[in-house]
This record gives structure tokens, C-alpha cells and sequence, in this order.
């Protein structure tokens, strides 16, 4: 929950992820810029929003295969627009546009914050240039739904939101325009003048929180998939513990990428040469010791999967449905929606059973369209046998998602089998 509310942005999810490697893991931050070390240690890679973490184990070969954890720090959102600043009928309101995309109704009549990063004029600094992050977490915007009175077939129908027109905030009252770049500047202490550019987003001010008559359930935006997150890292720091002795069969690490939720093609996305990269120069030796190491590797891409609702028990495959506290879930779709094959299908029913915890099976009806993950993406940039797993949950894509506690625990302990097979 902690890790939930601190990350508002892809940008905090990463920052926070490192962290916490840095201070409970002993990991070591490496610039991209210098040479990587490749003696026996932890590391990290922090590239804005996304993070790649590995750990070498005293004795590993540079041939020797990667266990890797794939997920992404982005959630569906609301990012802010370039030039925000909008006034209509005596409302000062900020333009923003859909990332994601978000279950539009679930933000409306919400109390929203902003964060995000901005980059600033900075002489001293590289390129004259600074980074810095912030997170506005007071009440500052809402999106207001028009009146029953005023629309007054809206429960027969249903809410129809074109986001241009219905889904800009308010956030004061005047007619003259309110200046977004000022606010930028009294978040991060800088001039207006100085605010080069930034990359904000709209964020729900509630924090995350237990629910249900026996708190067993977890309320909370950015689920999907900053759950998946938290499990990678749990899983890595558990994993190197045991990073010496004859443990070295394998080499833990994981990637938490960006833009999964737009595509994944940028330079920080699962369709970038990010991972492959990092993972070539962490390996050291030459091509054929990468290219052996891959040969060996296996990813298991972690993403939030869909628990069977009890209002639309019909819009689950009947003999797939996914119970919350059943555990987690083995992903399958046979149009590679997911990557899961027979061989990555057996490596994470391997580390269930190690891991002692029950494995449930997700997939599509057969007429319905499926989502994707980074999984396909990675296995293709990478030629290394993939698996699609996640934990379930309801409400996803909406600005409050739900999760169940057990269901959490089980897919850490599931993720860390996963790095150190038996």
C-alpha cells in the first residue's frame, strides 16, 4: 500500500522500486553512461520510468541463463496537455487527454491531484538541464458529471463521455486563465521562465486501503499493474539472499518497463533494445556468451489478470474462471495475445509448486477479444521462451481497482520460486 500511494507516476514507480533495492537489497545504481561492472554484486538501471535490476551471483558464468521479471510502471490515466490552460463560461479548467485507456466514468465526482516529472533550465546541470519529480496529492481538480436533472435518461442509456468536451477538470473559478507552468514552478521551485517541459498526469488523491468485512481485499488506483511491480521486486530481493553457494543456475532479474499501456514503442518500452541492452553488457564476455546465456533464459511477463465478476459470471470463459484468493494466474492465448507456451507453462507450474501456492488458468471466451501484455513483445525482441502470469483482480483500467491481500502474497512467493528454481 505504501508502494501504491508513494507511486502516482511511472516515474515514482520506478524512483521508488530503486529505492528500496538500494536500501533493503544493498543493490548498486549503474549509469548507463560509464561501463558496467561485471563481478559479483547487485545492480540496477534506472532510465526515467522504467528499471532494470539484475543480480550476478558469485560464481556464475558470463554464459550462465537469466530468470527475468517483466512488468510495467504504467497505469491508465489522464496526462496534461501542452498548453493546458483553458477558460469557459467562468471556469478555469486544465486540457488534458486519455492515456491508457481509463474507464472514463470511473473519474468522474473524484478528487484529483497532480504529479508527474518536470524538466527544468539548469546551466549546471547535463545537456542545461534538470529532472525533477513531484506529487501534489491535495484535492486540486475534479471532473464534474452533468446533473440527473439535466440528463435525465442517463440510467436507461448509459453515460456517454467524448472526452474532448466532457472530460476536461475544473480546477478554480475566473475568467482569465490560470497559469499551469507557474504551478510547475512553485511544485519544483523554479521559475516559470525555466520550465522546459514536463510529463504530468492526473492522480487520485485516495490512498489505497484494506476492504471488505474481513479486510482481505485491497482498494486502489494504479493496480494494474504497479501490483505486479511490488511482487518483482519482492521477488528479486528474495531471491538475493540466496545469490551465492551453488545457486548460480540461473542469473534473477527483472525489467519494469514503460508505455505498456500505449504500445510499448519507445525508448523505454518492452518494444525497445532497453532490456537486450543492459542484459548484454551485464553479461560481459563476448556475443556468444550473451547469445548462450539467452539461449537458456526464460521471462515470466507479470501483469494483472481479469477475476471471474460475480455480476458478468457470463463474460468468463466457463471452464477458466478465475476466483479471487484462488492465487495466481497462468495467462494462455493461442493468437499470442499472451505468450505462454508449453515449455514457459512448465517452468511456472514448476515454481508454483516449489513455491507451494495454487496456480489458476485465464483465458478469453473464445468470442471475445483478448488484451495484451509486454510478454509477446519481450519474447520477440529477446528469442527467449516467455510466460504471461498475473494476479487476479476487479475494476481494471478503472481509477480504483481491486485486488485480494492473499492473492498478493502468493504471487511474490510464486515470482521468487520463479528466479531460483529448485
Amino acid at each position: 500500500m505504501s508502494y501504491l500511494d508513494a507511486s502516482p507516476t511511472p516515474f515514482h514507480a520506478a524512483a521508488t522500486a530503486a529505492a528500496r533495492l538500494v536500501d533493503e537489497g544493498g543493490f548498486e545504481i549503474v549509469t548507463e553512461h560509464e561501463p558496467f561492472p561485471t563481478s559479483h554484486g547487485r545492480y540496477a538501471v534506472l532510465r526515467d520510468g522504467a528499471l532494470v535490476a539484475w543480480v550476478q551471483p558469485e560464481g556464475a558464468a558470463r554464459h550462465t541463463p537469466w530468470r527475468i521479471i517483466g512488468a510495467h510502471t504504467d497505469s491508465p490515466t489522464f496526462q496534461v496537455k501542452p498548453h493546458p490552460d483553458v477558460v469557459k463560461a467562468g471556469w478555469q479548467l486544465l486540457g488534458v487527454e486519455p492515456y491508457g485507456p481509463p474507464i472514463y466514468n470511473s473519474w468522474l465526482d473524484r478528487d484529483l491531484g497532480l504529479a508527474g516529472r518536470v524538466v527544468v533550465r539548469d546551466p549546471a546541470g547535463p545537456g542545461g538541464m534538470r529532472v525533477e519529480l513531484f506529487d501534489d496529492r491535495r484535492a486540486l481538480l475534479r471532473l464534474a458529471q452533468l446533473a440527473i436533472h439535466l440528463d435525465r435518461g442517463v440510467n436507461e442509456r448509459g453515460l456517454q463521455l467524448n472526452p474532448q468536451q466532457h472530460l476536461v477538470p475544473l480546477w478554480g473559478v475566473g475568467d482569465a486563465a490560470a497559469s499551469f507552468t507557474a504551478y510547475l514552478g512553485e511544485q519544483v521551485g523554479a521559475a516559470e521562465g525555466d520550465i522546459l517541459g514536463f510529463d504530468v498526469s492526473l492522480r487520485d488523491t485516495q490512498p489505497a486501503a484494506l476492504l471488505g468485512r474481513d479486510g482481505d481485499l485491497l482498494a486502489s488506483p494504479r493496480l494494474d499493474n504497479l501490483a505486479s511491480c511490488h511482487a518483482a521486486v519482492e521477488a528479486l530481493l528474495a531471491a538475493a539472499v540466496v545469490d551465492g553457494g551453488d545457486r548460480t543456475a540461473c542469473r534473477p532479474a527483472i525489467v519494469l518497463f514503460d508505455h505498456e499501456e500505449v504500445g510499448s514503442r519507445s525508448e523505454r518500452g518492452a518494444a525497445s533494445p532497453l532490456l537486450g541492452s543492459i542484459l548484454e553488457r551485464a553479461a560481459g564476455g563476448d556475443r556468444e556468451d550473451y547469445w548462450r546465456a539467452l539461449a537458456g533464459s526464460v521471462v515470466a511477463s507479470a501483469d494483472m489478470a481479469h477475476a471471474t465478476h460475480p455480476n458478468y459470471v457470463e463474460m468468463a470463459e466457463p471452464a477458466h474462471q478465475v476466483r479471487m484468493h484462488g492465487g495466481p494466474v497462468l495467462k494462455v492465448h493461442r493468437e499470442l495475445r499472451y505468450a505462454s507456451d508449453g515449455r514457459g507453462i512448465a517452468a511456472l507450474r514448476l515454481a508454483a509448486e516449489q513455491a507451494d501456492v495454487p496456480l489458476q488458468v485465464f483465458v478469453s471466451r473464445s468470442d471475445l477479444p483478448c488484451g495484451t501484455t509486454i510478454g509477446p513483445i519481450t519474447a520477440g525482441q529477446l528469442g527467449v521462451t516467455t510466460v504471461d502470469v498475473g494476479a487476479p483482480m476487479l475494476s481494471m483500467h478503472s481509477a480504483r481497482e481491486l485486488t485480494g491481500v492473499p492473492d498478493q502474497q502468493a504471487y511474490a512467493a510464486l515470482l521468487a520460486a520463479f528466479l531460483r528454481p529448485a
